[in-house]
């Protein structure tokens, strides 16, 4: 990342909340929304590749890094910092979104949010999965309860989540709960995804969790106009290296190109 130059800034969102952003790289606006416990700084490494051919910004959600937190939470408040973002990353800047991040990125296209086209790799939506619905129910009851430290550890333990927490994991543990209400009931949301006519990748890793991949089928399956793409060998702590081409060879097709399965 040495060899790329990055530019801080912020934005403000609809509720006054300062967004923070880090700016790097030279070509069409990508915008990367992390998932649970991400940062800008956490995106940089997928980020520094991508900036080869986008200008590529990153951002810490609210209640992350340098962004603020006005309470109370709600998933529109989270929609309405990605809108501001887009519109200072560029008109039609595309989307990429990582865990919770992607989730979050397609209720905002599906909101109306004006970006271009969209990947996102292994959302943790739940398919048929009551192992993962009761884990996400005893992490929210943590959480409610004020213990952070008990909802990190049984967050962690999850199998479908990378398994090198990011730093500042702990400081950063009592947003989760944000990313639980952008997950809803966990279930894949199809009314919602029904309004996301943006071309759409849906990426999972090939030694993933099986009820990851299963996730990722259901979730291309119902959106209108998208495929799936599976990374050999790859599982949640997927290789910046082995998804940034697959990520620029599709943000970089034309429009009219009719989607596909993989």
């Amino acid at each position: 990342m040495n060899e790329v130059s990055r530019v801080g800034g912020r934005v403000t969102s609809r509720d006054g909340t300062p967004i923070a952003y880090e700016r790097y790289g030279g070509g069409p606006p990508l915008v990367l929304v992390s998932g649970a416990l991400g940062t800008a700084a956490a995106e940089r490494p997928l980020g520094a590749l991508l900036a080869r051919r986008f200008s590529v910004v990153a951002y810490d959600r609210r209640g992350r890094g340098r962004s603020g937190d006005t309470g109370p939470y709600a998933v529109e408040r989270e929609i309405e910092d990605l809108a501001a973002v887009v519109g200072e990353a560029g008109a039609g800047a595309a989307l990429h979104g990582t865990g919770t991040g992607g989730a979050l990125a397609l209720a905002a296209v599906a909101a109306g949010v004006g970006a271009g086209a969209v990947s996102v790799y292994e959302p943790p939506y739940a398919v048929e999965d009551a192992e993962a619905v009761e884990r996400r129910l005893r992490v929210a009851a943590l959480l409610g309860r004020g213990r952070t430290a008990a909802a990190l550890e049984l967050f962690l333990a999850d199998p479908a989540v990378p398994t090198a927490p990011w730093a500042g994991a702990r400081e950063l543990a009592g947003t989760l709960a944000y990313d639980l209400a952008v997950l809803g009931d966990g279930t894949v949301p199809e009314r919602l995804l029904a309004g996301v006519h943006a071309r759409v990748l849906v990426v999972d890793g090939g030694a993933s969790p099986v009820g990851t991949r299963r996730a990722a089928r259901a979730l291309t399956a119902a959106l209108p106009r998208a495929r799936h793409r599976t990374l050999t060998g790859q599982t949640p702590d997927v290789s910046p290296h082995a998804l940034a081409p697959v990520l620029t060879g599709f943000l970089a097709e034309e429009d009219g190109e009719t989607a596909g399965a993989a």
